[in-house]
Formats: C-alpha cells, sequence, structure tokens
C-alpha cells in the first residue's frame, strides 16, 4: 500500500473504538506526557463551564479512560456521571480508576456511540466531551444528539485540539502535532496510530467553522475559548428548544 493510501485507510479507520482499543494501556500516560501536563487546566475549564448544581447528572461523552467524568465527579460531590465509549478497554481502564478512587457508584461507563445515544430526552443537565469529537464520523449527527438529551438551560462544553494557522505560536504548534506528537506515541506506546492523532487535528474544522455547526444542530453556542495559544478549544453551549435551525 502506498503512503497515501495508507494514511487515507487510517483516517477512515481512525477514532474507532478498535484503534484506542491498541493503546488504552497506556493512553493517560501519554496524553500528560505529549501535553507536558497542559490537559489537566484545560478539563478543570471544561468542568467549570458546566455550571453543575447539587444532584445534577452529567454525560461524559468519547469519555475514554475517564479523566474528564471522574473529576466532575471528584469536584461535584453531588453529581452523578454516564460516561460513554466505543472503546472497550478505555473503558475497562475507566472502571479501575473510578473504583481506586471510590467513584464506582457515582461514575457509570458503558459501552456506546455518540451518534446514537440510548439516552431520553431533556434528562441530562451537563454535557462534556473532551478531545472526542474529531473522532467521531457524523458530527453534525452527534451534535444533535447532544442537543436532544440536554435540558433546557443545560450545558455543553466540548473541549478539542485545534491547529492554529495564524500567529507567532502556528509554526511551533504545527512542529508539535505534524512532527512530534506521532513520533513520542509511537515510541511510548509501539503503537502507530498516533500518526492518525495528527492528521485528524489538521483536518477538524477551525473554532468559528465548528461553531457554525453547533448553531445547525440545535445548540447556540454561548462561547468559544482558545486556550494556549489556540492549540485547543473549549465550546460552550445550550440546546435551543425547537431543535436545529
Amino acid at each position: 500500500m502506498s503512503a497515501v493510501n495508507e494514511s487515507k485507510a487510517m483516517v477512515a479507520r481512525g477514532g474507532s473504538g478498535a484503534m484506542f482499543d491498541q493503546i488504552a494501556h497506556r493512553y493517560d500516560l501519554l496524553n500528560r506526557v505529549m501535553s507536558f501536563g497542559i490537559d489537566r487546566g484545560w478539563r478543570k475549564k471544561t468542568i467549570a463551564a458546566l455550571d453543575l448544581k447539587p444532584g445534577a447528572r452529567v454525560l461524559d461523552l468519547a469519555t475514554g479512560t475517564a479523566d474528564l467524568g471522574i473529576e466532575v465527579a471528584q469536584r461535584h460531590p453531588g453529581v452523578t456521571v454516564l460516561g460513554i465509549d466505543p472503546s472497550a478497554n478505555m473503558l475497562e481502564v475507566g472502571r479501575q480508576k473510578a473504583s481506586r478512587r471510590e467513584l464506582s457508584d457515582r461514575v457509570e461507563l458503558v459501552l456506546g456511540d455518540a451518534q446514537n445515544l440510548d439516552v431520553a430526552d431533556d434528562s441530562i443537565d451537563g454535557i462534556c466531551m473532551g478531545f472526542g469529537i474529531r473522532n467521531v464520523p457524523d458530527r453534525a449527527k452527534a451534535l444533535r444528539e447532544m442537543a436532544r438529551v440536554t435540558k433546557p438551560g443545560g450545558r455543553v462544553a466540548i473541549l478539542e485540539l485545534s491547529e492554529p494557522r495564524r500567529g507567532i505560536m502556528g509554526p511551533l504548534a504545527r512542529f508539535h502535532i505534524h512532527w512530534l506528537v506521532p513520533r513520542m506515541g509511537a515510541f511510548l506506546s509501539g503503537a502507530s496510530e498516533y500518526r492518525y492523532l495528527a492528521q485528524s487535528i489538521a483536518a477538524f474544522p477551525q473554532p468559528e467553522e465548528f461553531a457554525s455547526m453547533m448553531s445547525d444542530a440545535g445548540l447556540d453556542v454561548l462561547a468559544v475559548r482558545k486556550l494556549t495559544f489556540g492549540v485547543c478549544c473549549l465550546y460552550v453551549a445550550t440546546p435551543r428548544r425547537g431543535g436545529a435551525a
């Protein structure tokens, strides 16, 4: 297979549960190393954006190893979290982490697809999604599902990596994403899947375009926050009653 065809094939299968099954055991370490630990601060901002009240029910989509969902539960003792992800191995790592922190009674992790949520309409107080929306094949459908299940006035907070196109940090960020990330990921995990990470970030819409996609899906965008010189973006929205525009 040529390099070009191999790249296209990787993008086609990239982001699948099977792909993440291969790297589940080293995923948390790789995140810390490749983001220099900055991802922890990004998650804190995402949780704060949910503006949760006691007793809230939170849906953590593409929960992976449940870093975000577990931190929601730790920061809000009265909140319950449902984490959904297509990777069984990632979820098993997450369950072990929740158990060690004695959070299994408030953090439930199940296999599922963000494009087809087995969740009732208007039943969720807040949705968070960290570094997962770019892996969803039909993003518009997933966003419509978020609008459907979130209660009126509830918050949707999506955290996603971005590739800055302008500014002094742009070249440095592109070097990190396209050269350092795939090589470091392959070295630490022994998995070539980290080449997909760079490709998926580059292919993801720019912030203004993705915010427009959210609006078209029935979400009123409250804020688009560019973090760390734009290498990551936090999108905050609330469902628009009446559905998509």
